[in-house]
Order: structure tokens, then sequence, then C-alpha cells
């Protein structure tokens, strides 16, 4: 019986090390802020072998790739992707949402109850406290015993936050202004690591404020409008919104290091520090894996400024090409080849300025939201005697004041399908459903079902309005999203690596595929509250 047990205990070792060498030493998650799928075909003729080309060559492309929720958000996308669930459930409905407790707006990733640490600003108070589900970064720590780390990179806060997970190492995200350094918070830590602090006081920061070129020949950018048109805004300080762009000379007058935000080379500072993390912080160094979550958000600063259809977009999406070359170079060389696994997905799309699409004959405008806001004021007063009775209209959904309805002997469901109606009645608006809708119809398709998994039942509003397709509350010039259709919610979904297959599909994939498909991969639990489904095409099989 001795020797039986041991060599059990022999084959259970074995099976676990073998276990051990099979899984990746690091996963790479890439989040390219405000990245449409379109990105990917449109400019392919101009992206080097090295990047984007890279991925799709070595690895899988899901070409059929969309957000299963409304709304299509920063926060929400990253918490999604992440955690392999929707808003309905991890609790991430927006950037910023009405609190119905504290009676205020509240931002996805602020905490008051920990202090900024690389900064004396309070602005950057911030973890992942509200996100009420795991991500598959916090399912590997477990599994490791919190020997795998989990770092979290980017620009925007909830860009790093969100991904690394509850049990991050570390998060680290880029505070611009008068500082140009990367922050974290007590959250994390309470001093930075010492690489941290080099490099913040390396000036290699500094050194992107320089002139902003194309890459190439503006005349070679065929794939976007002319430089000079009606509907990009550009920066403060130049009146025309055309290259070349002195940053230096318009920091003074756009944030200061903030503009390299607006700019490609905000992508760039990114790589550079995800680079030095690989190094200072031995990730993919031994046999446990590590997460490393990286987040491009420079890329959605410029869509909003310039833009769809802009030279400044191509140019930004050029250069993040020759960035993820010389990242995966990095991981080359400090992991090896074919012992990591990446994939490279988005937060949301974006719509074409709906100026442009107008010009061209595509139904597409503007939301008058004043004359919207007059009316349903008017019709407040006028039906019940009180606007009081709505206490908050934000993120297309509308906040009813609960005491005040049944202060005023109200019917709670009248009310809301009240208010339904009359906003149905007014320009714009397509459709709208009531939470009692949203909590008690089970929806399999259409716009009502992206709807439902946006909706969570403790944070979300009483009314939720659509609007018409191509119809946003914007600015006449630049992009936005948000939306349920197309544009916002097909984006890419690339993988390349340590076991993945080489190919690509037109079948539908969600974006709550991604954190199911990496815990399968690592043989890990999937976040707790996953919804998506492992992409088992991707996987290699022996």
């Amino acid at each position: 019986m001795k020797h039986v047990t041991t060599f059990l205990c022999f084959i259970i070792f074995t099976a676990t090390l073998l276990a051990q060498q099979d899984r990746p030493k690091l996963v790479v998650g890439i989040v390219v802020d405000q990245m449409r799928y379109d990105y990917l075909t449109r400019f392919y003729t101009k992206y080097g072998e090295g990047g984007f080309k890279r991925m799709m060559r070595e690895g899988f492309n899901c070409k059929n790739n969309h957000f299963n929720y409304i709304p299509t958000y920063t926060g929400p996308g990253h918490a999604s992707i992440y955690t392999g669930t929707t808003p309905k459930y991890h609790g991430i409905i927006g950037n910023n949402w009405y609190d119905k407790r504290l009676k205020q707006m509240v931002y996805c990733a602020a905490d008051p109850s920990v202090v900024a640490v690389g900064t004396p600003s309070n602005a950057e108070r911030m973890s992942p406290h509200r996100m009420q589900t795991t991500t598959f970064a916090d399912e590997n720590r477990m599994f490791t015993q919190q020997k795998g780390k989990s770092i979290g990179i980017s620009i925007k806060d909830r860009g790093a936050v969100l991904p690394a997970g509850h049990a991050a190492n570390a998060a680290y995200w880029f505070r611009g202004k008068a500082e140009g350094h990367f922050v974290s918070s007590t959250y994390y830590m309470e001093t930075l690591p010492e690489w941290v602090i080099a490099f913040n006081s390396s000036k290699r920061v500094e050194g992107y404020l320089k002139a902003w070129h194309t890459l190439y020949d503006i005349s070679s950018y065929t794939e976007s409008g002319a430089d000079l048109n009606a509907f990009e805004n550009g920066y403060r300080g130049k009146k025309t919104a055309t290259f070349p762009y002195d940053l230096k000379a318009l920091a003074k007058t756009n944030g200061g290091f903030d503009i390299l935000k607006e700019s490609p080379f905000g992508n760039s500072i990114v790589t550079d520090f995800a680079i030095e993390a690989l190094k200072a912080e031995d990730l993919g160094k031994d046999d446990i894996t590590d997460v490393l979550a990286v987040s491009f958000s420079s890329t959605d600063y410029v869509g909003h400024n310039f833009g769809v259809n802009s030279k400044e977009i191509q140019d930004t999406y050029l250069r993040l090409d020759k960035d993820l070359e010389r990242f995966f170079k990095a991981l080359d060389s400090v992991v090896g080849q074919g012992m990591y696994t990446v994939f490279l997905t988005a937060d949301h799309g974006a719509i074409h300025v709906p100026a442009y699409l107008k010009k061209h004959k595509i139904p597409a405008g503007y939301l008058d939201t004043e004359t919207r806001k007059e009316k349903f004021q008017d019709f407040l007063k006028r039906t019940y005697g009180t606007t009081a009775l709505v206490e908050n209209i934000s993120n297309h959904q509308i906040f009813l004041n609960r005491k005040k309805v049944a202060a005023l002997g109200l019917n709670m469901i009248e009310v809301q399908n009240a208010i339904l109606n009359e906003q149905l009645s007014y320009a714009q608006v397509s459709k709208a459903y009531t939470a009692t809708t949203m909590a008690s119809v089970a929806f399999n398709e259409g716009i009502e079902a992206l709807l439902q998994k946006g909706y969570h039942q403790k944070r979300s509003g009483d009314v939720l309005l659509v609007n018409t397709p191509a119809y946003i509350s914007y600015p006449k010039k630049g992009s936005t999203h948000g939306s349920g259709l197309n544009y916002d919610t097909h984006v890419p979904l690339l993988f390349f690596g340590k076991g993945i297959s080489k190919g690509s599909t037109y079948k539908k994939t969600e974006i709550t595929d991604i954190a199911p498909t990496i815990s399968a991969l690592l043989g890990i639990s999937f976040p707790n509250f996953a919804t998506g489904q492992p992409l088992e095409f991707i996987l290699k099989h022996d």
C-alpha cells in the first residue's frame, strides 16, 4: 500500500509539473481604447510585419467579435473583458453613474478611502472597489497562492485598475498636467517601487514633447480623409487641425503633459513603461504564470478629438503598430518566444462624425438635449405638479425620486410607464424601457438584450432610453461611442502565443468570452460571475 501511495503521489506531482510547464509564463492582455474592427482592415496595407500583422499571421483572428451589452464605455469595457461578464453582474455600469444611495455621481475607479502614491493630487485616489466580481487575474493570483503577479498599466486610471483586479500587485496610470509621471494608490502600495521612481525621473516622457509629423508621407494616407476638414477639433492654440503639431509649444495651452495623452506618443509612453515593468518585476521569469494588463488609451483621446476618418487617427494606429512590434520583441527577449500568450481587443468602437455622415447622405445627427429637457420638465409639472419626481438623468437613464413618488401616493410602475410614453414622443428617442421590464422580462436578442445585460438592478435607472441610430449628444466635431450599434460593438479580438491555434473565424464571439478562454488556457477557475464561454476553437489541442 505504501508503494502504491508513493506511486500515486509521483503521478500527481508529474501531472502538476507538466500542467505548469504547459501554461504560458506570462499572459498579456492588450486593450486598445476606441478601436473599431475595421482599423485592422482599413490600415492593413500600411502596417508593418511585427505588430498587428504578426498577431494575425501567428495567431487567431476573431473577425466578428462584439460587445454584448449597453453602454459601450471604457470602464464597463475593461471590466467586462477581464471578468467575463457584463455590467448586469460586475456593476461597472458606466465611467460615471448616479449612485442612488449616495445621491451623487460616482466614478468607476474612484476610492476616497485610499491615497494617491507618487503625486500630491487627490484626483488620483483609485481602486477597483466598485467592481463586484473577480477578474481572471484575480483567479490566477488565488490559484498560484499569490505567487503569480498581476500588474495593470495605462494612461487612464480605469484602464489600469479594473483589468488588474482586486488582488493585483500593482496598477499604474499616467498623471499629466505639470508632472508627467506614472502614479498609483495606497490600495496597492505605500511608495512607488524604485524602478518606477527611476522611470519618472528619467526625462523619457519629456522627450515626447516634440513635433508630431506623420510617420510616412501624408500623401500616402489614402485610407483617411483630407487633413484639413470641418470635422475635427484639434488643439487649443493652433488655428487648424492639420499636421504638423508642435506638442512642446502647444502643451502650455493644452494641459501640460496632458497633451501627450491626445497624441500617439501617449501609447509610446505606455509601451516604454510596460517594457520596464516586464524587466523590473521579472514577469514571466518562472513557471508560475503572471498577468500583465496593458491598455493603450491615446487612440481614444485622438478619436474623440479628430474623429474616425482623420489623418491623425490613421497615423496614431500606424505608430501604435510600431509600438506593438517593439513590445513583442521585448517579450521575445525577456520571456522567450513561444512562452507567453497575448490577446488584443478594444473596450468599444466609435461612430463616424455625424456631420461627416450627413454630408454623404447617411442618416445621422445630433440630439437637441435642451429642448428635450424643457419638454420633459413641462410634462412633469403638468402631470405631477413638480419636477422633483426625477432625481437624475444621466447615461440615457432617468432616475426617479422614490421617496417623492411614495409621498405623492403614486404607483411606481405607472410613473415609469408614463415617463416612458412621454419620452417616446420626443424626436430621436427610438426606444424606451422601464426598470420593471428589465427586471422581469427575459430578452434574447436585439437592442433589448444588450440593454438588459447592461442593466444592474441596484445601480441602473428607472427608465432606459435608446436614441435613433447615429444620433449622438456630442459636439459637432470629433467621434464618440456608447451605443449598442455595430460601430460601437464590433471590435478586434486577436490571440497569439503559447497554446493558441493559427487561423480565423467569422463565427460571432463576444467580449465576455475572453476571460473564460484565458482561464481555460491556464487551467484555473473562471472569474466568479463569468457568463461567457471558452473559445475552444482558438486553443491548441494536443
